[in-house]
């Protein structure tokens, strides 16, 4: 199993503990009142929504990856999304750490 794989096994586990918010504008509301500990933007998101992402996180200090499609982020999840919010320390803390591996 790679970590990308354990990586969308975590995103899974983290949407049933109810620790995601996804979706932009759920998202961007999440950051700005600082329920997010980490953003995820599917790679194949328009370049302008990547950067609206990219901009709102630098502004307020949110760490933020740019990984797996929407399709894999969708399936993972069970909604088809292209942003997610992580809203739990522990679950972003263990999905950076696998992806810093990759």
């Amino acid at each position: 199993m790679t970590n990308k794989d354990k990586f969308l096994n975590l995103l899974g586990l983290a949407t049933k503990a109810g620790k995601l918010v996804s979706g932009d504008d759920t998202t961007v509301k999440a950051i700005r009142k600082n329920n997010v500990r980490l953003v995820i933007v599917a790679t194949d998101a328009s370049e302008g929504t990547i950067k609206k992402m990219t901009d709102k996180c630098e502004y307020y200090q949110t760490p933020i990856i740019v990984t797996c499609t929407k399709a894999e982020i969708s399936h993972a999840i069970g909604k088809s999304r292209t942003i997610i919010g992580v809203c739990d320390n522990g679950f972003s803390k263990k999905m950076r750490e696998l992806l810093k591996d990759e």
